[in-house]
């Protein structure tokens, strides 16, 4: 089935009725993935997948075939595949991957793996970070995976690093987050203001050997990027 997209904007709507929310929704984008392996440890057979323009390029390393393919095409050959299509105009104010979370938010998922996010054109990174910014708004739970990190926002509920990760990184990307504490790592803080000018002070720290790391903050959001070994 393909579903051809004329508005430039997509309303965020209450999920359809009978919509079933069980699932997670895995969202795929086509920057650059090296390590498949890593990437797919964290997919499981129970996943729903949303495969974005370019995105499509992943599938047959990732293994796992698309429930919905979304894009305007402008970067990947329009797929004549008998799976659900949404095609996208080019100058629209969402990109891709934002219009496929917020129609998989519309179908009512609760819970996001984004994965070929990250790793390519500096600038597609750093807005597809702001997926993990929206769905957070929206209170749902999103995990952004790369070859290097792990990414997930902290903001109403505090999160956790063990140690089996060298480094972590709590950046400010959505203004000032104040009260920000730290336990079980090398540099720890506790009430702290942290913003964006002072970004190195959130660089790099470490989990303690056989502790794990617990990240809090009274108000505003912050990037925690957990780093992988090697």
């Amino acid at each position: 089935m393909t579903g051809e997209v004329c508005s430039l904007q997509h309303e965020m709507t209450a999920p359809e009725k009978g919509a079933y929310t069980g699932k997670r929704c895995v969202i795929v984008g086509g920057a650059p993935i090296g390590d498949y392996d890593r990437v797919r440890a964290f997919l499981s057979g129970n996943d729903y997948y949303i495969y974005c323009d370019c995105g499509l390029v992943h599938e047959k390393e990732l293994g796992r075939q698309p429930d919905l393919i979304v894009g305007d095409f402008d970067s990947f050959e329009r797929p004549e595949r008998d799976i659900e299509t949404i095609v996208l105009p080019r100058e629209k104010d969402d990109t891709d991957t934002v219009y496929a979370a917020k129609e998989a938010v519309r179908r009512g998922f609760e819970d996001f793996l984004l994965i070929g996010m990250t790793g390519g054109r500096f600038d597609h990174s750093f807005a597809n970070t702001g997926l993990l910014l929206m769905l957070d708004g929206l209170h749902k739970t999103a995990l952004l995976v790369d070859d290097h990190s792990e990414m997930e926002i902290v903001s109403e509920s505090p999160c956790e690093v063990n140690d089996s990760f060298p480094f972590f990184s709590l950046l400010a990307v959505d203004g000032p987050a104040e009260g920000v504490t730290v336990t079980g790592a090398r540099y720890g803080i506790e009430d702290y203001r942290l913003s964006a000018d002072m970004a190195c002070l959130g660089v790099s720290n470490e989990v303690l050997k056989g502790e794990t790391a617990r990240i809090r903050v009274t108000g505003g959001r912050l990037l925690l990027v957990r780093v992988y070994r090697g």
